[in-house]
């Protein structure tokens, strides 16, 4: 079978390994509700790119079963991304019940987003959409956190969050220094794997064996 866009798929299923790899690191760390959250920010974020990869490389036919099965999956990893976001700030930044608040209220936003993926519409605008409060609200957390402690990490997270939204515009922009080699799913797969790292930077710098708060 040959692959329709080889170097956007190998750059997906880069992602992929990476995030599989600070999943695991994040995994292995002491921490508490923290730490749940971003390994599963990570898993889910290579579910979406295991899946976004193989749909750019081996079903570019919206009608085929392929893409009809693996492209709302992506979508749905995306919201799962957005609700690990979401929480994982929430237990950074507040006590365990208003942590706990914030968790129920963003797993209740994924429900409604879910629901769109698959009753009204797949436009990747609305994970756009779903994720976009979510990764501003942990960057509010980093530097929340930057500021009050001073860990170096947690600048890390912050940088890694404001690049992962310049390569979304790159993205978005259809930015490509060579669209027929390189197009711009390509270029904003790499510029995303380097932001994942800061941000595994960040989180691990502040996710400790209990929670605390201040």
């Amino acid at each position: 079978m040959m692959i329709s866009e080889p170097i956007v798929t190998l750059t997906d299923y880069g992602l992929t390994v990476e995030c599989a790899v600070l999943a695991w690191l994040m995994g292995r760390r002491a921490g508490g509700p923290a730490r749940e959250w971003f390994t599963l920010f990570f898993l889910s974020l290579g579910a979406a790119a295991l899946t976004g990869g193989t749909v750019h490389g081996f079903f570019p036919d919206p009608t085929s079963v392929g893409h009809r099965l693996l492209w709302p999956t992506a979508l749905l990893a995306i919201g799962v991304m957005a609700w690990a976001a979401w929480s994982a700030g929430g237990a950074l930044a507040f006590a365990p019940a208003a942590a706990r608040g914030i968790s129920i209220a963003a797993g209740i936003l994924f429900v409604v987003y879910a629901a769109l993926v698959l009753l009204v519409s797949q436009d990747f605008a609305g994970a756009i959409i779903e994720y976009l409060p979510a990764a501003l609200f942990l960057l509010v957390v980093f530097g929340w956190k930057a500021a009050r402690s001073g860990i170096r990490g947690a600048w890390a997270g912050m940088a890694g969050l404001v690049l992962s939204f310049l390569a979304a515009a790159v993205q978005q922009l259809r930015f490509a220094p060579d669209p027929a080699r390189f197009d711009h799913n390509a270029l904003y797969h790499v510029l995303q794997a380097v932001a994942l790292i800061l941000i595994y930077r960040g989180a691990a710098a502040l996710v400790i064996p209990e929670t605390h708060h201040g």
